[in-house]
């Protein structure tokens, strides 16, 4: 709270998904409780993630205009829901799609997830390189620019698992054979220390700069996948992949300082148009996106150990 979450954002959703799953907090269903009361502005996929953490705390029919917002919200053509006109975002996949699943899950329904479920492969037919598996960041103007942004992975990870554990729905299948194809790129591409550079495959305009949220976001899709029933995928989930998990969380954690904040998070980011314009890291301030998924990461760990 004194860092600043009092916002109803993306940032402050992120951080309170990462802190419903790490522990139970009477404030964190209190701050939800009291910025409920307030008359909903949503106006933006950005305005939903902090439903998502609501939805796992137990908020049902307060939610509701959340749920009117996503199934109205701005569409392409195809039917997926634009981060901005004529785009779509990776970040998308995530900020609505674990607020669908988990309230689907809350309250029994089944088309919530069925929803979910198809925004995530109307993205994924843009987004998800063919070649490789991995995620671009996101389109413009119709057209996929081919950086693999590591957060863009790790949201559009993170909402295949959040599928997987809600049954996945009719396209339970392919969401299952596409994350499988992206964590196994993944997880070949991970360097031994098991923190991705900022893009993932490689690129030279970033090699070497390390960024710690897509390892934490990527490294709890890892571990979360892992602990799936194995008819949830076509094949039985590789080992490497759980194995890539545990690097990768305890390599983003090691980035956590004396006073508990991860540091060499990148800062908010639109979608670029060249690769060097995903290098910017921020340490000198928290950004609660990076705790959330931070948290996020040591609850996925904890779980797994257990």
């Amino acid at each position: 709270m004194a860092d600043g979450l009092h916002r109803w954002f993306w940032p402050e959703g992120v951080a309170l998904c990462g802190l419903a799953a790490f522990a139970e907090h009477d404030w964190i269903r209190n701050w939800i409780a009291a910025h409920l009361t307030a008359e909903p502005q949503i106006v933006h996929v950005n305005d939903v993630p902090p439903a998502a953490a609501g939805a796992a705390t137990g908020f049902t029919t307060e939610l509701k205009p959340y749920v009117d917002w996503v199934m109205s919200a701005p569409r392409a053509a195809s039917g997926a829901i634009e981060h901005w006109p004529g785009g779509l975002w990776a970040d998308t996949m995530f900020m609505t799609g674990a607020f669908l699943c988990r309230l689907g899950r809350s309250v029994g329904d089944e088309a919530l997830i069925e929803e979910a479920g198809r925004q995530y492969l109307l993205h994924a037919q843009v987004l998800q390189d063919e070649a490789t598996g991995l995620f671009a960041h996101g389109s413009h103007r119709g057209e996929t620019i081919w950086c693999f942004w590591g957060r863009a992975n790790a949201w559009a990870a993170l909402a295949g698992v959040e599928l997987l554990e809600a049954g996945g729905g009719s396209a339970r299948e392919e969401i299952a054979q596409r994350l499988e194809r992206q964590l196994s790129a993944l997880a070949e591409r991970q360097p031994a220390h098991g923190v991705w550079d900022v893009l993932v495959d490689g690129q030279p305009e970033t090699a070497g700069i390390l960024e710690t949220s897509a390892a934490a976001g990527i490294g709890a899709a890892m571990l979360r996948a892992g602990r799936l029933k194995a008819g949830q995928f076509k094949t039985t989930l590789s080992p490497v992949i759980t194995d890539a998990g545990w690097r990768a969380v305890a390599g983003a954690l090691a980035y956590v300082d004396d006073d508990g904040y991860l540091t060499r998070v990148s800062a908010g980011t639109i979608l670029q148009l060249v690769p060097f314009g995903y290098s910017v890291i921020r340490s000198d301030r928290p950004q609660l996106y990076g705790q959330g998924l931070a948290l996020t990461a040591a609850a996925a760990a904890l779980e797994a150990a257990q």
